[in-house]
């Protein structure tokens, strides 16, 4: 159910902390350091780079370091230090970086897929590293011997990826829309169930162990809610971008989820509201709210002498109207719908103006993003792009 976007003022400009500049092409991936005032980046420029904060207060290259193909995507992690990086030649190389940070030594490398590396996750407590790719194929492997352990192909290119570990579950999303969900042992796997709900391919996926609820980003322009706990089995939208979600992150203490688009729009959402499910839409040959008959209702059209009119549906009950019966729109953020939609007349005026209070913030980068990383230790959101700079913002004023 595609949202009919209408312009809106974007609100709470995030304050620039940093912009991270110096490489060729796209930065398709890349993370803060924790703990540490450095990023890593990784690009279609074939470099991995660490910058670090100088002096100066400008960030400058680390580690320069050259891969054989262009990186596509990462996976840090602070403890061990180590970096996992996907090519577009299928491989994944690890390599462990100092604790200066000033140097990374090559672990291992070992082909994982027969095409590009989309996604790539570390998992410390099983040393495992999960990944998918252009082939239509998840895979694992041992980080420590590198051995493949296992695979799954999936029914397109798989892109989204998230793992729970206290279950062994991992959530795939690909390219025909659809989300995989895998239980993973040491050395095999099983189908659990696949769904889904969006009318484009899965573009990114975030999870949240807590609540139990996974966010799938899509092409579709739409971010949809899954309640993977089960209590309820709900599948909610959130529709507020005017492009494809491209990178979704989620900061846990204070129950929001972030969202960055091909629009330029970074959206951060107040999760921490009872959200509605939107209504399936009905199948009717006539208005269901004036009975004015739709325009392949000949036998209707006929008997009444009446030319059949274009179906419309309206957003927060679902019913089948015509146009005239829905001419109105407005904005219902606790189904999702933060830009305004179309609804029929008599639910128009049954929507309150706190109903209509929006649940999200947003931002305009004016550039295309295509990555966010969320630091929660110290509240710093970075973001990175089509335009080749990775900026750094702080929470305070992005953020509720």
């Amino acid at each position: 159910m595609a949202a009919e976007p209408q312009p809106k003022a974007l609100t709470r400009k995030p304050l620039l902390l940093n912009k991270v500049e110096g490489s060729q092409e796209v930065v398709n991936m890349a993370a803060i350091v924790p703990k540490e005032d450095g990023v890593i980046s990784v690009s279609e420029d074939r470099t991995v780079r660490v910058w670090l904060k100088r002096d100066s207060g400008q960030y400058w290259p680390s580690i320069y370091h050259a891969m054989p193909s262009p990186c596509s995507c990462m996976s840090f992690n602070p403890e061990t230090r180590r970096l996992s990086i996907g090519l577009d030649n299928g491989t994944i190389s690890e390599f462990i970086l100092s604790e200066d940070y000033n140097k990374m030594t090559l672990v291992k490398s070992y082909q994982a897929h027969q095409s590009r590396v989309i996604m790539i996750l570390f998992v410390l407590e099983m040393e495992w590293v999960l990944s998918t790719g252009q082939d239509k194929h998840f895979t694992w492997h041992c980080s420590e011997s590198g051995q493949r352990l296992g695979g799954y192909r999936t029914s397109a290119g798989a892109c989204g990826l998230q793992f729970d570990v206290e279950t062994r579950h991992v959530f795939v999303g690909d390219h025909s829309g659809q989300v995989t969900i895998l239980k993973l042992e040491q050395e095999s796997c099983s189908l659990v169930t696949t769904f889904k709900g969006h009318t484009g391919g899965v573009t990114a996926l975030c999870w949240d162990p807590i609540q139990r609820i996974l966010f799938s980003g899509s092409s579709d322009h739409s971010i949809i809610m899954w309640d993977i706990g089960g209590r309820k089995g709900t599948a909610i939208e959130l529709q507020g971008h005017n492009d494809k979600v491209q990178s979704l992150s989620y900061a846990h203490h204070t129950r929001q989820l972030i969202s960055c688009g091909a629009d330029g729009g970074i959206v951060v959402w107040n999760m921490d509201v009872e959200r509605q499910e939107t209504p399936e839409w009905l199948d009717s040959d006539s208005c269901q709210k004036c009975d004015q008959p739709f325009f392949w209702n000949f036998k209707q059209m006929w008997d009444s002498k009446k030319i059949g009119l274009r179906q419309h549906h309206c957003r927060k009950c679902g019913k089948a109207v015509c146009g005239k019966c829905s001419s109105k729109r407005s904005s219902i953020p606790l189904m999702g719908f933060e830009f305004e939609v179309r609804v029929c007349d008599s639910c128009h005026e049954s929507i309150t103006d706190e109903e209509r209070a929006p649940t999200a913030t947003f931002h305009d980068s004016k550039h295309n993003i295509v990555h966010v990383h969320f630091d929660a230790t110290r509240g710093w959101l970075l973001t990175s792009g089509t335009d080749k700079v990775i900026k750094v913002g702080v929470r305070n004023v992005l953020l509720y």
